[in-house]
């Protein structure tokens, strides 16, 4: 399971999905109303990690535009190596107009190489009225806006059987020491409490930054993510202390450390809405929806649902969040229509064309709810916009890849060893400062 499928869609396809009712083949391209066809005869060439489901609901709002505008589109899934693609299509002369970027360090990379052009005052205006002022943050590189954040995933989401909880009598938890306590109550009806996805260092990632940004604040999250706090600072072992006392608790990890290790993503959730289900709750963001209706045929809402990551030690409850963001390049051979493209990707009009097909979640204020397909999808878009600017990006995706991105390596690799033998906080504390500092360094 690749980090990009994971942190920033919303899913192996969609929470929608799971609704029969609302599946992404429904209907043909939404028009997005008349429109003067300014663009006639011009293409707008996008680039982007999607392909699949998300490609095919893409293209729906990308006919939206065309039907609006007239211009036509020609869309070329990346893959994951999305730096790399469009560095080498520049070089070649070959540039798109638009680029969908997955990960704040790209945006901030491509800016920072000059290959960016400002988003127009149209835009502008758009992001100002319609988006929390964090969603301005991640999109602009010193001080200037570059990156329109159009689909983002909520991070901070427990998936569970609400067969498992009814069976064990319990409700979802509040806090985080109700939702321990919680596992132990299920852990003594016969299932383990978690399904822990250890095999993939990126889970372990999610679950620090979870409990780290509930207890120890959105103004530290920022500090650590910017590396101007140090992972060896007394917050950091506070957290991961936090974290070790499940890590350790056999009644509460599903088949305990070791199985955990050997557990990836997808396997993660299997444990929980599997044929032979073995743990009550498995967390991650909302694309675990996907691949529970996908693989397991899970009727979301019914046969599995989720809970909000509850609050840490007397603090908020954290909201994390993945996303993609639509930038222009300087070297398309149409920024100026590309820019017309980012104007209206802006407008609540083109987030309700996704959000009609599924697989989707709009930080756009503006976007009316109702345009989700089912009450799931609704709650966690609620919940993600409701939670304006106390919001903030997965912070290994912030990092420098060497550090929060590489498998086998940098914090992926500490965390599962802290996985392995959590009985010393600060001694991992310390490691994963010396991976940070040669990590931002470089």
């Amino acid at each position: 399971m690749m980090r990009r499928r994971t942190t920033l869609l919303t899913g192996c396809t969609a929470l929608a999905l799971a609704l029969g009712t609302t599946a992404c083949g429904g209907g043909g391209p939404v028009s997005a109303g008349g429109g003067d066809k300014a663009l006639d005869g011009q293409t707008v060439t996008v680039a982007g990690v999607w392909s699949g489901s998300e490609q095919k609901n893409f293209q729906k709002v990308l006919d939206a535009f065309s039907a609006k505008t007239g211009a036509k589109t020609q869309f070329t899934s990346t893959g994951d190596n999305v730096s790399t693609v469009v560095g080498s299509k520049i070089e070649g002369g070959n540039a798109p107009d638009v680029v969908m970027v997955p990960q704040v360090g790209v945006l901030q990379q491509f800016a920072k190489k000059g290959w960016l052009k400002p988003l127009s005052a149209t835009t502008r205006k758009s992001v100002d009225a319609g988006f929390a002022p964090v969603w301005k943050k991640y999109g602009s590189v010193d001080g200037t806006l570059y990156g329109l954040y159009f689909k983002a995933a909520h991070k901070s989401t427990v998936w569970y059987s609400p067969d498992a909880l009814a069976q064990a009598g319990v409700k979802p938890p509040k806090t985080y020491d109700e939702m321990l306590k919680a596992g132990h109550t299920v852990s003594d009806s016969g299932l383990a409490a978690f399904s822990v996805a250890g095999q993939d260092g990126w889970t372990l990632t999610d679950w620090f930054e979870n409990i780290y940004l509930s207890q120890a604040g959105p103004e530290k999250y920022d500090a650590l993510a910017a590396h101007k706090l140090k992972w060896t600072d007394a917050s950091v072992v506070q957290a991961l202390t936090t974290l070790g006392k499940l890590f350790k608790d056999k009644q509460l990890v599903a088949g305990g450390q070791k199985e955990a290790l050997n557990t990836d993503f997808p396997g993660s959730v299997e444990k929980v809405f599997g044929p032979e289900p073995k743990a009550g709750m498995v967390y991650e963001g909302d694309f675990v929806a996907g691949v529970a209706h996908d693989q397991f045929q899970k009727t979301i809402g019914k046969d599995a649902d989720f809970f909000p990551f509850p609050a840490v030690g007397g603090g908020k409850a954290p909201v994390v969040s993945g996303g993609d963001a639509a930038v222009v390049l300087k070297d398309g051979k149409n920024a100026k229509a590309g820019m017309k493209l980012l104007e209206y990707l802006a407008t609540p009009e083109a987030a309700a064309v996704w959000a009609k097909a599924g697989g989707f979640l709009s930080p756009n204020k503006k976007l009316d709810l109702a345009s989700y397909g089912d009450d799931v999808t609704r709650a966690t878009a609620k919940s993600l916009v409701g939670a304006g600017d106390s919001v903030r990006f997965d912070m290994s995706d912030q990092a420098p890849a060497a550090f929060g991105g590489t498998k086998g390596a940098g914090e992926w690799k500490l965390l599962q060893d802290f996985l392995r033998d959590p009985s010393d906080p600060k001694g991992t504390a310390a490691k994963l400062e010396s991976a940070a500092a040669k990590a931002y360094q470089d």
